[in-house]
């Protein structure tokens, strides 16, 4: 009688279930038809719904037909097939690793390609499309798996963002840097790398169709496998599941889905981890959603809505001529950070990032011997920065210049490299001090200029008024940067200030904020001009080329006034580094204290970025070698990561002017390089 009671309440609720997963599925079906008719009707050309109708029945004009049949439906089908690869790519990627924040972007799946492809360009090989997404597939599959081995499955969502977000800043760094070095063989790459769904015809779709199929078809036999993993790894053993294999499967079939969408239309950002995010809700309501075979491909559906969305909404709000030069991957890369930013404010994960430092309190013997090893190396640095080059000089050439008796060549030189040397010298020491005031304030290792956002606004400010008034000054380039720097620190630390500056907070606003401001400076470098855009690249890379003295200005003014401030209020640093309760037992107010500190911090910053443009990782660097070299008091933390940051920017600028001169690499290009390594040893470190 027990069983009989039962089974008639349990058969409608799995009735229920399968048929609301069923209308959820006709419904995107409707919504995806819907946004690829409209889609069909947008361009340049003015041929609108009935000259479409009319070229798809046979009754058309012969000039719309060949608009309507070579541009337009090949783009629609390319954001249909696009959108549903990385959708896919995304839900299966998340199913494995158990973490809501697994996608192609956050695991450099997209960086991967990039660089393979553009390894590719570099050398002038020509070989087929689908050979080309066999190299993008090996550049992403080496990238997930590095940062899913660095990272861990299921071990927390801030660190697999984390390491993902490392790699793709070092891998990309790379990938500009080639930019950089070869601009006729890469002509186009950039724009590429935005991720454009415009198409010359059906080609690259026919032949990405049969990898995507195949994947699916992978994943789909293996959805009984992964819906076991969602147990846990033991059950699912005890089950008789190969959980390595399944997962490692997954990842090479997400990866294969990931790299025919990159080869066909490039990164498109974000869908991967918005269209299963979108799914969940429906799943928790419908529960017939939560079965693999049935996620993967509304979790499709979903990501074919974002791109053609993304896409229809662009047309809609920009004129048809300038709509084109804009790549859809801009538009879904905002929806995305967004994205990250709710996902941040709405994570319950506060796991460390990494370890603790050890407390301990070298002599100041060991303070002073190492403060004066890096004033000797900073010293001879600076020296050799001045020196070396293109063409190299003695330092009888450089007493001669400071005296006025120096010939033309000599003072050309020495005109163009010594304020390149001191705005390395400047910004690198100013980016090592914000990130020790940063890194004091939110109590938190991972927290830096480049990881919290404040760099890519202060970069958006900066670029915005160099693409719009080339012959800016070197003072209204640092007040633009300081507008978008105080902009972004306003979004991250006025959200990550609600839970008390809790890490995984913090850190995931701050990568949000500064995915929305790669995006909008990727629209404003392919909306300007050419040679705006060149030097916005440039700029961006970290390059100081082109530095005159008086560009150094600001940043010399905001690094005296850091370390003033530092100096005098170094007590007040250390309490506001330790907890929220030893400070107010002292009597000092915390907020105004870390608001101030806060202020001086994106100050330094902006500076920087004005002076040198984007460097990443010295601010994370410098601090944490200052103070495993000479322990937490911020009395000797600052001078020696001062000391190291500017060494370190120095020395990169350096390489950057004499490993391929004449030719030349950005110092930001050459820290992302030394920092990325750093970055991902420090969670390797915290993961033990």
């Amino acid at each position: 009688m027990a069983v009989t009671a039962t089974t008639p309440a349990a058969r409608p609720t799995t009735l229920t279930s399968t048929t609301g997963a069923v209308a959820v599925t006709a419904a995107l079906v409707v919504l995806v038809a819907a946004l690829a008719v409209v889609d069909i009707t947008q361009g340049t050309a003015s041929v609108g719904a009935s000259e479409v109708w009319k070229a798809l029945t046979g009754r058309a004009d012969p000039a719309d037909a060949s608009v309507v049949v070579a541009s337009r439906l090949p783009r629609m089908t390319a954001g249909l097939l696009v959108g549903i690869a990385l959708g896919m790519a995304g839900a299966a990627l998340q199913a494995v690793s158990r973490n809501v924040l697994a996608a192609p972007d956050t695991l450099a799946v997209n960086a991967g390609s990039y660089l393979s492809l553009g390894l590719l360009t570099v050398t002038g090989t020509s070989i087929p499309l689908l050979a080309s997404s066999g190299v993008a597939f090996v550049g992403g599959l080496a990238a997930a798996a590095t940062v899913l081995g660095l990272s861990g499955l299921g071990t927390g969502t801030v660190r697999l963002v984390l390491a993902g977000s490392a790699l793709t800043l070092g891998l990309t760094s790379v990938t500009e840097g080639l930019l950089l070095l070869y601009p006729e063989q890469t002509n186009g790459l950039y724009q590429w790398n935005q991720g454009s769904i415009s198409q010359n015809g059906f080609d690259g779709v026919v032949q990405m169709v049969p990898l995507v199929l195949v994947a699916l078809a992978g994943i789909l036999l293996l959805a009984r496998r992964v819906d076991a993993l969602a147990l846990g790894d033991d059950a699912a053993r005890g089950l008789g599941v190969p959980v390595r294999g399944t997962r490692i499967t997954t990842v090479v079939l997400a990866a294969l889905l990931s790299a025919a969408a990159v080869t066909l239309a490039g990164p498109i950002g974000f869908v991967g981890l918005c269209a299963p995010a979108l799914v969940r809700p429906l799943a928790r309501r419908f529960r017939g959603l939560l079965r693999t075979r049935v996620a993967i491909p509304v979790a499709g559906l979903v990501g074919a809505a974002l791109v053609l969305g993304s896409d229809v909404v662009l047309r809609t709000l920009v004129k048809a001529d300038t709509a084109v030069s804009v790549p859809t991957g801009v538009v879904t890369s905002l929806v995305g950070a967004l994205f990250l930013v709710t996902m941040a404010m709405r994570t319950r994960d506060t796991t460390g990032v990494s370890a603790p430092d050890r407390l301990r309190i070298p002599s100041r013997t060991v303070f002073l011997a190492t403060t004066g090893v890096l004033v000797v190396a900073l010293v001879g640095l600076v020296v050799a920065g001045v020196l070396l080059g293109d063409s190299k000089l003695l330092m009888g050439d450089v007493v001669n210049w400071a005296s006025g008796q120096a010939g033309r060549t000599v003072s050309f030189v020495l005109d163009t490299r010594v304020p390149r040397v001191l705005a390395a010298l400047l910004a690198g020491s100013a980016l090592a001090l914000s990130g020790t005031l940063v890194q004091a304030v939110t109590r938190n290792p991972l927290a830096e200029p480049g990881v919290l956002g404040v760099s890519g606004g202060a970069a958006l400010g900066a670029v915005l008024l160099v693409t719009t008034t080339p012959v800016a000054s070197s003072w209204g380039v640092a007040g633009a940067a300081f507008a978008g720097a105080a902009a972004a620190s306003v979004v991250v630390f006025g959200l990550a200030a609600r839970g008390g500056f809790q890490q995984n907070r913090l850190v995931l606003v701050g990568i949000g904020v500064a995915a929305g401001s790669t995006a909008l400076i990727s629209l404003l470098i392919v909306l300007t001009d050419p040679f705006n855009a060149t030097k916005a690249l440039t700029w961006l890379s970290g390059s100081t080329y082109g530095r005159t003295l008086p560009d150094a200005v600001p940043v010399a003014a905001a690094l005296v006034l850091g370390i003033v401030v530092a100096v005098l209020r170094r007590t007040e640093l250390d309490l506001v580094s330790l907890d929220d309760d030893t400070p107010a037992l002292l009597g000092l107010r915390l907020p105004p204290a870390r608001l101030g500190f806060l202020v001086v911090a994106v100050l330094l910053s902006a500076t920087a970025v004005a002076a040198a443009g984007t460097i990443g990782f010295v601010g994370l660097v410098a601090p944490h070698a200052a103070r495993a070299l000479v322990g937490r008091r911020h009395v000797r933390v600052v001078p020696v990561a001062i000391l190291l940051g500017g060494a370190l920017v120095v020395a990169a600028d350096l390489i950057g002017r004499t490993v391929i001169a004449p030719a030349q690499l950005g110092a930001g290009l050459m820290t992302a390089v030394i920092g990325t390594p750093y970055f991902l040893y420090l969670l390797v470190r915290s993961r033990r």
